[in-house]
């Protein structure tokens, strides 16, 4: 079957285009294409935020500060988050349950709303040790996680944010959530592949070696 999915046409020319249209679908999905946020825009989102069931946990003059500086880019939302340590009322059984546990329901959750609007994690780490450096700063509350999610662009942020999977997720992330700050942040330097890259690098790797065996089995 796979020979002669191979065989079709003589050296397997096709997988590059194929790989291609792969790849034009990726970045469709990827970047955004609509452009920074317009006024009207802004103002229809902090309406929407100031109805939504999440309202009252930031404040609205830093999101629409945020807005109104747009500049259509991608960006990273850096997460420091404090877990209860001891089990917490479950929002729909009421049960006592771990924060962990609540905060990893949130989670499920919340990434399959985050890569429908075109973002993606970066990191996820779990804080080991205290401050190491540090001047000026409150004392530690004893972090529990650290986290980095890309967005696709600030106009995702919001429909994210007002998302009704993320809405019915969110009281799950309250529970498990004693202490949290975010902020916003864009990538000056960085030594890992991103996506736009690596995606290219897989999809070209796929195709040469559709390619290759295909030329062998013509030799053969």
């Amino acid at each position: 079957m796979i020979d002669q999915a191979l065989g079709i046409l003589p050296g397997a020319w096709w997988a590059w285009p194929v790989a291609l249209v792969f790849y034009l679908v990726f970045r469709l999905w990827y970047d955004n294409w609509g452009g920074p946020l317009k006024p009207a825009e802004i103002d229809a989102f902090l309406g929407q935020m100031e109805r939504s069931p999440t309202a009252g946990y930031t404040d609205p003059a830093v999101v629409r500060a945020f807005l109104e500086a747009d500049d259509g880019r991608e960006f990273v939302m850096s997460n420091l988050v404090r877990l209860h340590p001891e089990p917490q009322p479950h929002p729909v059984s009421g049960q006592p349950t771990k924060a962990l546990v609540l905060m990893q329901i949130y989670v499920k959750r919340f990434l399959r709303v985050l890569v429908r609007h075109g973002g993606h994690p970066l990191l996820a780490m779990r804080k080991v040790g205290g401050y190491v450096d540090a001047w000026a700063t409150p004392p530690d509350p004893g972090w529990t996680i650290v986290g980095a999610m890309r967005y696709r662009s600030r106009r995702d942020m919001m429909k994210l944010s007002l998302d009704p999977g993320l809405s019915d997720a969110h009281p799950f992330k309250t529970a498990a959530t004693a202490m949290t700050f975010s902020f916003p942040a864009q990538v000056v330097v960085a030594f890992a592949l991103r996506p736009r890259i690596w995606v290219a690098l897989v999809l070209a790797l796929i195709a040469s070696l559709v390619h290759l065996l295909s030329l062998i089995r013509i030799l053969v």
